[in-house]
């Protein structure tokens, strides 16, 4: 069951924290857009210093708002996904992997996330595009606190035209494309093939609210239909309150772009699609320019997590770091990220502290006078006073990473403090013995292990930790599964139903 209480206290440091900021309290309750990439890398826009993709709207959000160079999410999608919705870290709601279609796993009714806590507040709540947090009716968005959506509801690639599908006779001319694509540029499992009966035999589903109204859309269509869509809640709720989750399904491969973004990039498809991208931000913003509500509203940009290197030439960039997604190194984890706010954030700020996508509910639940679940733990922090200018140090002491794994298990993988970056492994009985350890500030490549140089500091991350490791572990809380809503007399729950009222 779900409950949120509603704290004065919050409401009062919301007040203070934007007041501290130099901007008047605001007459309404801000706006909040969250715009999230999928697979999109760290080297990939040009104010995060790409050299052949031009981000001009994007470029133009980060010179209006504050640009993180160290901001954190999952290694890839659905554990990204729950912890920017949750707050938490994904080994902790048991998302640490991605629900496949027809899956009955999803993330737990339960949980509380940033649209329901929203909805308490009189927001009207819109998720488009990907969700991936479930595809069952019982986990989709419109049973986590939104209004309405209109999306995927899981990757764009999980679907009957996956090239690592075995072959069959007479493919039809987009099957024949794909795997084409997929041969020149690479791509993740190539030379094997999903066992019979097995990978994506489905068609993917465009959903509106709880309905598949589609089956297979064009792709090349999906970014305008998605921006479309956006602009249209924009103008229809821009006298209120309103919490707009757009998740783009791309440049998650497959690679699809409308033909006016064709070849526009010197970075080929891939910078092409995410060209795509940044004319939607456009018009996002250029929507709120035009509505006079900009100063109103909160928008954020980040990716879900870093390149999937493995399909080569449309699988993105990572910049300086090292390797991409699925990986505990800073390209599979650090993401480009930009908050935006006019006359409440700072413009042209670059912050280098650390923060990740669990912090962004504890943040919206203070900017917003909002109660943050008080029943349990969330390790997001409020970073406002870091986004308005208050402070230039993080809230958080360390950062941790952690791997997929199966639920109810943490896959521990490295600890981040300020400046060092430690590597372990989780013996059998419980304990952590040290792998490598990085200088992460003056090598963000993490090329140079100093392990043998710093044995005392690797000794106090290894501490700190195997501490939070055994705490996290006493702290997991369970997905959701079918099994506890269906054939069991168990009360499934309804649309934007809130058990706990």
């Amino acid at each position: 069951m779900k409950q949120i209480l509603t704290k004065a206290l919050i409401v009062g440091a919301s007040t203070a924290c934007i007041q501290a900021a130099g901007a008047k309290t605001p007459e309404r309750k801000p706006n909040v857009i969250i715009i999230l990439t999928d697979d999109m890398g760290y080297g990939d826009l040009s104010c995060y210093g790409s050299p052949n993709i031009e981000t001009k709207n994007i470029d133009r959000l980060a010179s209006e708002g504050t640009l993180f160079t160290c901001f954190y999410a999952a290694s890839f999608s659905a554990p990204s996904r729950s912890q920017l919705m949750t707050g938490c870290y994904p080994p902790r709601v048991s998302f640490a992997r991605n629900p496949s279609p027809n899956s009955s796993y999803g993330l737990n009714p339960d949980e509380v996330t940033i649209a329901e806590m929203l909805k308490e507040q009189g927001y009207s709540t819109m998720c488009i595009g990907k969700w991936h947090l479930g595809d069952a009716p019982e986990f989709l968005p419109t049973r986590q606190g939104f209004d309405s959506y209109f999306g995927l509801p899981f990757s764009n690639d999980m679907w009957r035209y996956h090239p690592r599908m075995a072959p069959q006779e007479n493919e039809d001319s987009l099957m024949k494309a794909i795997r084409k694509r997929a041969e020149y540029t690479g791509y993740a499992g190539q030379g094997s093939y999903y066992p019979e009966g097995g990978g994506f035999p489905n068609d993917l589903p465009l959903m509106r609210d709880e309905e598949v109204i589609e089956k297979n859309p064009d792709q090349c269509k999906l970014t305008i239909r998605y921006t479309d869509e956006a602009v249209k809640f924009i103008e229809k709720n821009s006298d209120k309150p309103f919490f707009l989750y757009l998740a783009h399904s791309k440049p998650h491969v497959p690679l699809f772009v409308a033909d006016w973004f064709a070849d526009k990039s010197l970075r080929g498809l891939y910078g092409d699609v995410v060209m795509e991208i940044d004319w939607s931000v456009g018009q996002i913003i250029e929507c709120l320019k035009k509505l006079n509500i900009d100063r109103e509203t909160l928008v954020v940009f980040m990716s879900d997590n870093g390149p999937w290197l493995q399909y080569g030439i449309d699988g993105g960039s990572a910049g300086p770091l090292r390797d991409g997604k699925g990986t505990s190194y800073e390209g599979g984890f650090r993401v480009p990220a930009i908050f935006a706010w006019p006359g409440s954030i700072p413009s042209g700020r670059i912050v280098n502290s650390v923060a990740s996508g669990a912090d962004i509910l504890p943040t919206i639940a203070a900017i917003t006078g909002s109660a943050q679940p008080g029943d349990r733990i969330i390790d997001g922090l409020n970073i406002w006073p870091l986004l308005s200018g208050k402070t230039g140090e993080s809230p958080h002491k360390y950062f941790h990473y952690f791997a997929g794994s199966a639920e109810g298990k943490v896959n521990y993988t490295a600890i981040r403090g300020k400046r060092w970056k430690l590597f372990v492994r989780v013996n059998p009985d419980g304990s952590f013995s040290n792998v490598a350890l990085y200088d992460i500030n003056s090598d963000v490549s993490e090329r140079f292990d100093r392990l043998e140089q710093f044995p005392a500091i690797a000794g106090k991350l290894n501490a700190e930790a195997t501490k939070f490791y055994h705490e996290i572990k006493t702290e997991i809380r369970p997905a959701g599964h079918l099994k506890d809503y269906r054939g069991n007399g168990a009360e499934t729950p309804g649309k934007n139903e809130n058990k706990k009222r």
